[in-house]
């Protein structure tokens, strides 16, 4: 009598590898995704550290930086005193050196991420401090909304 496994075998074997390979690779992208959430949130709580600095110590006092798609590149990395970050870059943004979107009012400011949303085209913030954003969109404010 042969020893081995018959070709029904193998492929039982295969098919059953298949499905679970099938099942883990969706929950390997939700744990990423998961951890850079993470990963924003704490950024997001930084820029706002560096927006509150900044208008504590800016050359005009009391002035938020204004609108900007590169807040760190543009303003916090030459401000004085010097802020403590370099450039944060949004693990969710169309590019790896795609920095998060900064909104003023001049009262109020906010910082976002597209996070698991597909941009921030509905990212405003209104004269009161409401700060709305995209389903997926991930913010924090001085104001409401986020």
């Amino acid at each position: 009598m042969k020893k081995g496994f018959t070709i029904i075998e193998l492929v039982i074997v295969i098919s059953v590898l298949i499905i679970l390979i099938a099942i883990a690779i969706p929950r390997m992208k939700g744990m990423q995704d998961s951890g850079n959430i993470v990963k924003v949130k704490g950024e997001l709580q930084t820029l706002q550290a560096a927006m509150e600095s900044y208008y504590n110590n800016a050359v005009t006092p009391h002035v938020y930086i204004p609108s900007s798609t590169s807040p760190c590149a543009t303003y916090f990395n030459s401000a004085t005193p010097a802020a403590i970050i370099n450039s944060l870059y949004d693990p969710f943004g169309a590019t790896s050196t795609t920095e998060y979107d900064e909104l003023t009012n001049g009262a109020y400011y906010a910082f976002a991420s597209v996070g698991t949303g597909t941009n921030l085209s509905s990212f405003t913030i209104s004269s009161t401090g409401v700060v709305t954003v995209g389903s997926g969109n991930v913010c924090v404010t001085n104001g409401s909304g986020c």
